[in-house]
């Protein structure tokens, strides 16, 4: 039991005392079910299912819909994930599987669709039959349904679902017989949404993230293991990352993620990996040259409300390097920006939290606010001549 609690890279598990084992949280979020036992690592604020689940899924696209994972919250994460993907398959599943063209390739005895000529004269030189052809066939086995069904199917492996969710999910499954089962771990095929298949998006964005950050299998002693573990601080990162890039795009300018830069000068015989190197998590450029300066921090403030010391040695290098007088630190948090000045520069931090617990639409008109500060703030502080031309572009 132990070794497979700490095979799931959730907790790490120790021993105590006697037969007793010490469990720690590794970092990680999310839960572990082994049999009868459910461990669960909850996030430092008070997010939810619903918004962990968002913030994952808005990381990967920002077309993701707060409506895309509105579902139950409940203690059990595996019976609210479960209860939420059965809730949107039942209704993408409504009108019945989706259907579309989809190209194969077969040998078959009689004429459908193209003969691939090259492949038969490679595969069957001097035979009639059977023939290789390339055909269109209309069916089910789509990639939409193939997500979707291999969601649920990793879903109803694991232990201790109600009964009630078990039946619904296999009936979901009995809906999509015929429809191909996608290897285990293997790099999921791409989808594009459109008006075909625009009421399947919200489960196939829900199916997206639980194939990607969960597990359910047989494990040691034929034990049946869920987990279900994210970085938190990844999550963070990506998610602001994404949603800046996306409250900049109405400014001039090409916002970049994990901008490359160097805190030494070049000198004469250096090579690059011999230099200091640098990578901003964002910044913002404006005519080619760096104007703003994000990092995102997904740590917990002191008792005193003050963030680590390091964090601001970061910022003053990035700075320094990159010569802009102002860096954003976006920690996930509550209260008000704070504004420090560093002694003997001309260098300014502004520590700005990022309240998690808000939901969806609060949460992004906070990074616009930020977006929109940072902006204003580097055009007040800007070459006149500069600001001028600026100014005559303003919002695109």
């Amino acid at each position: 039991m132990a070794a497979t609690l700490r095979d799931t890279g959730l907790v790490s598990v120790v021993p105590a005392h006697g037969d007793a084992w010490t469990i720690l949280p590794a970092g990680k979020v999310g839960a572990v079910q082994i049999d009868d036992l459910l461990v669960r690592v909850k996030p430092k604020e008070k997010v939810g299912l619903s918004r962990l689940l968002f913030l994952l899924g808005y990381a990967a696209d920002p077309g993701f819909r707060p409506d895309n994972v509105i579902g139950a919250e409940d203690d059990d994460l595996f019976a609210a994930l479960g209860e939420s993907l059965a809730r949107h398959g039942e209704r993408a599943l409504e009108r019945g599987p989706l259907n579309g063209y989809v190209s194969l390739e077969e040998a078959l005895r009689t004429v459908k669709g193209r003969i691939r000529v090259g492949d038969q004269m490679s595969r069957r030189p001097g035979l009639l039959l059977p023939l290789e052809v390339t055909y269109d066939d209309y069916t089910a086995d789509v990639t939409e349904n193939q997500i979707l069904r291999a969601a649920i199917r990793m879903m109803m492996q694991v232990p201790r679902l109600p009964d009630a969710l078990l039946g619904r999910l296999a009936h979901l499954d009995s809906k999509l017989e015929g429809v191909s089962t996608l290897n285990h771990g293997a790099v999921l095929p791409a989808w594009t949404e459109s008006r075909i298949n625009g009421h399947y998006v919200p489960a196939l964005r829900l199916s997206e993230i639980i194939l990607q950050t969960m597990s359910a299998e047989a494990g040691v002693g034929h034990r049946m293991v869920a987990s279900f573990a994210v970085n938190m601080a990844t999550v963070f990162e990506d998610f602001v990352g994404t949603a800046l890039k996306e409250a900049l795009e109405p400014y001039p300018g090409l916002t970049e993620w994990q901008y490359e830069a160097f805190m030494d000068e070049s000198e004469p015989g250096f090579r690059s990996s011999d230099r200091v190197r640098m990578f901003v998590d964002v910044v913002h450029s404006v005519q080619g040259r760096p104007a703003m300066i994000f990092d995102a921090k997904y740590k917990a403030a002191s008792a005193s409300g003050a963030y680590p010391n390091a964090d601001h040695y970061q910022m003053l290098a990035y700075c320094t390097a990159l010569r802009v007088p102002r860096a954003w630190l976006v920690y996930a948090g509550r209260g008000d920006a704070r504004v420090r000045r560093i002694l003997n520069t001309g260098v300014s931090v502004v520590e700005f939290p990022l309240d998690l617990s808000q939901e969806p639409e609060a949460l992004l008109a906070r990074v616009e606010e930020l977006a929109a500060n940072a902006y204003g703030s580097w055009f007040r502080t800007s070459d006149p001549e500069e600001a001028s031309w600026l100014g005559t572009a303003g919002h695109r």
